[in-house]
This record gives C-alpha cells, structure tokens and sequence, in this order.
C-alpha cells in the first residue's frame, strides 16, 4: 500500500546516510509512495546525490544552530511544524540529534515514528544531554534500525522489541577499477577527520613503500586534517606516492584507475565504501573496528581483516596483498560474490516489509 513518507536528514551532501536514503528513495518512488525529505540545510546547498524529481525537499534553512539549546529548539519547531504540513504515515530520521528531535517532533500526532543510527553511538560526540534525551526517548520509536549485529550493545534500555537490524543498500560504482595489469592504485575514501584513521594509513603505507614501488595510494575526501595529513606525507618524502585527491564530483568516481582498496577508519556505523569497493570487485584491507567492516568481511576469503588500530598488522597486510596479484584477484572475486548480500532490491525488499508492518497501526504519542 502506498504511503506518505517524510525522511530527516542534516543535510543532502556527501555522508553515507544521505546515501542511504537517495537509494532507498529511488525505490520507494517507483513502488509508488509519496517521499518528502526534509533537511537543515540551506535550500541553495549543492545535492550531491540524484533525487528523483518525484520527491518534495523541505529545507529549512537552520544548517548552523551551534551547540545551542536554542538552536536545536528552532529546528524542533520548524520541524514539528513541516510534520503539520505534511501530515506523514511514517518519519524516517537518520542520525542520533536528528532521532531525538523527530521523535519529540512527532509527539502525539498520528505519525508512526523509525529512527537509524547510522554511526558507532558510542563514538559520537554526543554531550551528556543528547546521551540522556536518546536514552529517555528512544524507547518512544515504533521502530529502531540498526546497521549491524554488534552495534545493538550500544542502545539504551527496553528498546529491544522495537530493534531492527538492516544494512545499508549498496549500488555498485558506475566507475570501473584498474584492468590488470595497468598501473596499480590503493584508494581510500572519507572526510578527513580523525575517525578515519589516514593518519594511520599513511603511517602504514610508509613502512612498505619500498616493498611495492609500482604502487602509489589516493586518499579521496576533504576536511579539517588537510594540512596535518600533508604534512606527515611530506615528512615521509612520499609526496610522489601519495595524494589526497579531494572529493571527487560524482560518487564512485574514486573507484576509476583503483587496484585495492583500505579502509583504516578508528570506528564506524557501516562503512559503505567498504561494501562499495567490494561490489566493484576490489580486493579490500580493513581494520576490524567497531562496527562494521567485521561484520562485512570475512577474513581472507573476500578480504584481510586487520586488529583495530594495529599499525604494523595493517602494514603487514596490504604489503601481503599488493605483493599478490593472484591473492588480489581472488579476493576481489569474492568480494564481488559477499556485496550481493547488500544490494539494492535485496535491502530494500527489508525496508517494504518493515514499512508494511507499520502501515498497520498509526500511532500519537
């Protein structure tokens, strides 16, 4: 049966959650709902994923509230307020603030109420009031969406019937990897922040850099560690080996001229460009942080898995894989095989059935 949707987002940029949902939309648009996202940003900010003209985007215009109650208020009473309006079946929030807000939005008004974490909850810089408002009001969701099994330790109490566990949805690059035999490129994508660990890649990369001369690395993403991660190349004299490449225009665009991929990230929700590369035949390096990659990737079958932080492990592990082109090629096979579990039709089939269970019974708090 067809619905009206609204979906809470930050923003429409670059992030995995944004991701998420323009897969998720395309989908739900063809199957005939009715999708309104509505978002904090400004309504000049660039789109940086397609969105089918089908659906309506509500931007509010309250992109910088600050850590200010007032700010966060604002945004609680325009959204409160776009929830008249639109008068949803169901809200569909991403990201813990934005859960908060959205279930506090949609108090005692007819509308069945889905909240997704998307990152690891207990690395985010929540401050102690989120934390208890979270802990206070997720149990008034009908629905929780977690990304993985191992996240569900970091959820508040009595929500354990609400929980459900659904990956993301991935869609292979239209870009394509390296053919064999051309020149070789280990790629890492993401902000560049500290979570992401490139700190660490670099440090990485350096130690076997002599091992692997044909190969050079293309870290592609931007942020506030730029001149810090350029420095450290620098101070390795590899700046002919390594390059942050900036984030690229279209999405999946990094995977062009790519031979491996890394993913060297201190934590995680669930690392989509990890499932991405995977997807595209890459074979994949990845520390085992929380959460994700371990759940995503079974240790050399369809890639190497490497101890959380372990510097030297992970350098131990692409000097192993770029060393073999028969390893990367049968990892990258695998690889391929393991990312069908994250399909589209596949993960999208889970949210139907999801929003067909709740379609049942609308709700007020």
């Amino acid at each position: 049966m067809a619905q009206r949707l609204a979906i809470l987002l930050t923003g429409l940029g670059a992030g995995g959650a944004e991701r998420v949902v323009a897969l998720l939309v395309r989908h739900w648009v063809a199957r005939g709902h009715e999708i309104h996202i509505i978002s904090f940003d400004a309504p000049d900010a660039p789109v940086y994923f397609d969105v089918p003209p089908a659906v309506t985007l509500h931007r509010l215009d309250l992109s910088r509230p600050g850590r200010s109650a007032v700010g966060s208020i604002q945004r609680l009473v325009a959204l409160r307020r776009r929830l008249a309006a639109i008068q949803p079946d169901t809200l569909i929030s991403f990201l813990t603030k934005n859960n908060v807000l959205a279930l506090l939005a949609a108090w005692r008004r007819p509308v069945r109420t889905v909240v997704c974490e998307r990152n690891n909850p207990q690395r985010q810089q929540a401050n102690r009031i989120w934390n208890r408002l979270m802990a206070r009001l997720y149990p008034w969701a009908d629905v929780i969406v977690m990304q993985t099994r191992a996240s569900l330790a970091c959820l508040p109490a009595g929500v354990e019937n609400a929980v459900e566990v659904i990956p993301n949805p991935v869609e292979p690059p239209a870009a394509r990897p390296a053919a064999d035999g051309a020149a070789r490129t280990l790629v890492a994508v993401g902000r560049l922040v500290p979570q992401k660990g490139f700190d660490m890649l670099i440090e990485a990369f350096s130690r076997i850099a002599d091992d692997v001369p044909d190969w050079r690395l293309s870290i592609f993403g931007s942020g506030r560690m730029q001149t810090e991660l350029t420095d450290q190349i620098d101070a390795r004299g590899l700046g002919a080996r390594i390059a942050l490449a900036g984030q690229t225009d279209q999405p999946g665009a990094w995977v062009t001229g790519a031979g491996a991929f890394v993913l060297s990230s201190r934590y995680e929700g669930f690392p989509n460009v990890l499932a991405e590369a995977m997807s595209a035949g890459l074979p994949v390096v990845a520390f085992d942080c929380p959460f994700g990659p371990g759940e995503i990737v079974t240790d050399g079958v369809d890639g190497l898995l490497v101890p959380d932080g372990d510097v030297a492990a992970l350098a131990d592990a692409l000097r192993r894989l770029l060393s073999d082109p028969a390893l990367q090629a049968r990892l990258g096979a695998a690889a391929r095989e393991t990312a069908e579990t994250y399909a589209v039709p596949k993960v999208a089939a889970r949210w139907d059935a999801l929003l067909e269970r709740q379609h049942d019974g609308r709700t007020g708090r």
